[in-house]
């Protein structure tokens, strides 16, 4: 089983390759992102784990162009970002797993087992409304050839109403879809990032896809409007 670390802490990278070899792996080291991807890039590896903010390019970027290649080796980041929304993002971008500093190295290599088990998962296929395309992997948007840049909330909302395209959903449908459980915020921001969207995706492109149902909430249109 071959396992490449990235990690620019330097003897955490090697404690962490150290005790995997002891458990049986062969284990290769790099330590930032740049010759990760490099490395991911040359070598076929059972699993990857990567570090969030290293020089160079972040795990973030690193998953993310490995995922854009259709590289589907399991990635389980290994970081000291514990925000929710920094895990969110990294299982959106691509990741399998996601581990927080400090950690106990018996869980770490439980659940690397577990992602080798599963083996490499092609990730779920861009979803389409028209013209309007979205690519959950590589965490991209098109309208027709053109790329359109969003927030990852946006990206976040966007998502949601795309799996659930045709369909009402209220401000609380996509609350509870896109913002975590402790959300007590004011649920018009839910207008807020709809606005954001139809400046986006809709109407430089003179579309109607995203459609306010009056007294119900939100519908994203099947066609792309």
């Amino acid at each position: 089983m071959r396992v490449l670390v990235v990690d620019d802490e330097v003897r955490l990278a090697d404690g962490v390759r150290r005790g995997l070899e002891a458990e049986g792996f062969a284990v290769d080291v790099a330590h930032n992102g740049v010759d990760g991807l490099w490395r991911a890039r040359e070598t076929r590896y059972d699993v990857i784990i990567l570090d969030l903010m290293m020089p160079g390019m972040s795990g973030w970027k690193v998953c993310e162009a490995l995922r854009a290649e259709e590289n589907w080796t399991p990635v389980l980041m290994l970081t000291a970002k514990d925000g929710e929304w920094d895990q969110v993002e990294a299982l959106e971008t691509g990741a399998d797993d996601y581990v927080t500093k400090p950690f106990s190295f018996a869980i770490l290599v439980a659940r690397l087992r577990a992602l080798i088990r599963r083996g490499a998962v092609e990730r779920p296929a861009v979803l389409e409304a028209g013209d309007l395309w979205l690519d959950p992997g590589a965490r991209k948007v098109w309208r027709g050839d053109v790329e359109v840049a969003l927030t990852s909330r946006e990206f976040a909302v966007l998502h949601h109403l795309m799996r659930h395209r045709g369909q009402v959903l209220t401000k609380r449908d996509v609350i509870d879809g896109v913002w975590d459980d402790d959300f007590e915020g004011d649920p018009n921001i839910v207008e807020v990032y709809i606005g954001h969207l139809r400046q986006k995706v809709d109407r430089p492109f003179e579309r109607r896809s995203i459609e306010t149902v009056r007294g119900a909430g939100y519908r994203l249109a099947v066609d792309g409007g």
